[in-house]
C-alpha cells in the first residue's frame, strides 16, 4: 500500500493519467441503427468497436478529470457533427442499451482489410459465442495510471530493489482491491434502467421494458462470461497464468475475451506476454454505463471520484481476496446493477451484509475522512456521489426512467435533436 502519510508522496498522491474509451452507436432518425460503413476510418482517437455503426472514441491520455472529460466532449462533438452532415443524417445514440432493432442484421460486424482483417475474424467468433443484440450494449471504460513520480517516491520508503516488480505488485494488489469494490462503481454509474421492446422479441417495437436493473450491462443480462473467472493476484505471472490457463482449457479465445470489470494493461498492445514482459501501465475499470444527462457521456465528478477510490484503495492494507471473495466481488457487481438498491445487499466473506445502500455510504464516508483535508473539489465529488444515495432520486438511472418512460426510444431520438 501506498506511504501515503509520507509528506512526498502525499503531496503526489492524486498525480496521474487518465485515459477515456466511449463506444456508442450511430443510429438514424428514426431510432434505429445505421447501415452505413463506418464514416471515421483514419480519424485519430475515433475507431469501430464491435459493429460497424458501434464507434469508440480512445482518448489521448491527460492528466486531470478535467481534461480527460473535455478530449472525451471534443470527440463527441466532432462526431456529432460530421453524422449530421451525412445524406442521410445520423446521431450519436447516447444510451448504454440500444434503440429499435429489427434482427441481428441490425448489429453488422466491424468491417477490416490486410492485415486487420483477424479482428474482423475475431468478432464473428464473439458473434456466433454469445450473439450480437449483448453486444449492441455500450459504455465507457476507466484508464488510470499513477505518475512515476508518486510511485517511485513510495518505491524509495520500501527498500525493494526492483521498480517494475515493486510496480506490477502495487498494481497487482490493487487490482483485487477494485475487483472488491467495484460494486461501487456501478452504482453511481448506473444510467440504463430502460430497453425497447424488440431486444426481447422481434418485430415489437415501441413498448418500454424496464427490467427492474439500474445498469442493463452490468447485470446478469449483461457483459458475462459463461463461467465467474477466478484469478490469482499474488504477482504478475500468477495473475496473467490464471488468465491463461481458461484460454488453454478453450473457455475463452483470447484474454480480451475475459469480460471482467478489472483488467491490468501493459503499455501497447492488450496481450499476456507484454504484461509479464513489459509488466503493467494502468487498470482499467470497465463497468461505466453511458450518462445521457452529461454532455461527454460522463460527469467530471464522476471521473474524479473513481480516481479517488482508486488511490484510497492503494492506500489501504487489505488481505488478498479468496476465492469466495472474488465469487461474492462479482456478485456483489451485478447486485449494484439493481435499480432499487435499498433492496440488495453487499455480501462480505465473514457471512455478514448490508444493503447497497448502507455500504456505499460506509465507503463514501470513510473515504470522506481520508480526504478530508484535501482541497475543496476532492471533497465535492465525494458529496457528490453520497447525495446519491441519501435521495435516490439523485441516482442517473431513476433520473433517465423519468425523463424517458413511455416511449424510451421515441423520446431518446428527440433528445438528441
Amino acid at each position: 500500500m501506498l506511504h501515503f502519510d509520507n509528506k512526498q508522496v502525499r503531496h503526489l498522491l492524486l498525480d496521474g493519467g487518465f485515459g477515456l474509451e466511449k463506444e456508442g452507436l450511430r443510429v438514424t432518425p428514426d431510432g434505429h441503427m445505421a447501415h452505413s460503413p463506418d464514416p471515421f476510418l483514419g480519424e485519430e482517437c475515433i475507431v469501430k468497436d464491435f459493429s460497424e455503426n458501434q464507434t469508440e472514441i480512445n482518448t489521448k491520455v491527460m492528466p486531470s478529470p478535467e481534461d480527460a472529460v473535455r478530449e472525451l466532449l471534443f470527440y463527441t462533438e466532432k462526431i456529432r457533427k460530421k453524422l449530421s452532415k451525412l445524406n442521410p443524417p445520423e446521431y450519436l445514440w447516447p444510451f448504454s442499451n440500444p434503440p429499435y432493432i429489427i434482427d441481428e442484421s441490425d448489429i453488422p460486424i466491424a468491417h477490416y482489410e490486410g492485415e486487420d482483417k483477424e479482428k474482423e475474424e475475431y468478432r464473428y467468433y464473439l458473434s456466433d459465442r454469445y450473439g450480437r443484440y449483448k453486444m449492441a450494449f455500450s459504455g465507457i471504460h476507466f484508464n488510470y495510471s499513477f505518475s512515476e513520480e508518486l510511485l517511485k517516491a513510495d518505491f524509495a520508503l520500501t527498500g525493494q530493489e526492483d521498480f517494475q516488480k515493486y510496480k506490477n505488485n502495487f498494481y497487482v494488489d490493487l487490482a483485487q482491491k477494485a475487483l472488491e469494490y467495484n460494486w461501487l462503481i456501478v452504482a453511481i454509474t448506473a444510467a440504463s434502467p430502460l430497453l425497447d421492446s424488440s431486444y426481447f422479441e422481434k418485430k415489437t417495437y415501441g413498448n418500454d421494458v424496464f427490467n427492474g436493473m439500474g445498469s442493463t450491462r452490468c447485470s446478469e443480462s449483461g457483459y458475462w462470461n459463461f463461467f465467474t473467472p477466478i484469478l490469482d493476484y499474488t504477482d504478475i505471472d500468477a495473475y496473467a497464468e490464471s488468465i491463461m490457463k481458461y484460454i488453454k482449457s478453450g473457455l475463452i479465445q483470447s484474454s480480451s475475451e475475459l469480460y471482467f470489470p478489472i483488467r491490468l494493461k501493459p503499455p501497447g498492445k492488450y496481450r499476456l506476454s507484454n504484461l509479464q514482459k513489459l509488466g503493467v501501465s494502468h487498470i482499467e475499470l470497465r463497468m461505466i454505463d453511458l450518462n445521457p444527462l452529461a454532455e461527454a457521456g460522463i460527469d467530471e465528478r464522476d471521473v474524479r471520484f473513481i480516481q479517488l477510490l482508486l488511490v484510497y484503495l492503494a492506500s489501504t492494507d487489505a488481505p488478498q481476496i479468496d476465492l469466495n471473495g472474488q465469487i461474492l466481488a462479482i456478485q456483489n457487481t451485478r447486485n449494484a446493477a439493481r435499480y432499487d438498491l435499498k433492496t440488495v445487499s453487499i455480501l462480505k466473506s465473514d457471512g455478514t451484509s448490508m444493503t447497497v445502500v448502507k455500504a456505499a455510504k460506509d465507503v463514501i464516508g470513510r473515504m470522506r475522512e481520508f480526504y478530508d483535508s484535501f482541497p475543496k473539489k476532492v471533497t465535492d465529488a465525494i458529496d457528490y456521489q453520497m447525495e446519491k444515495f441519501e435521495d435516490g432520486e439523485k441516482r442517473y438511472s431513476w433520473q433517465i426512467r423519468k425523463k424517458f418512460r413511455d416511449g424510451f426510444v421515441e423520446k431518446g431520438v428527440q433528445y438528441m435533436v
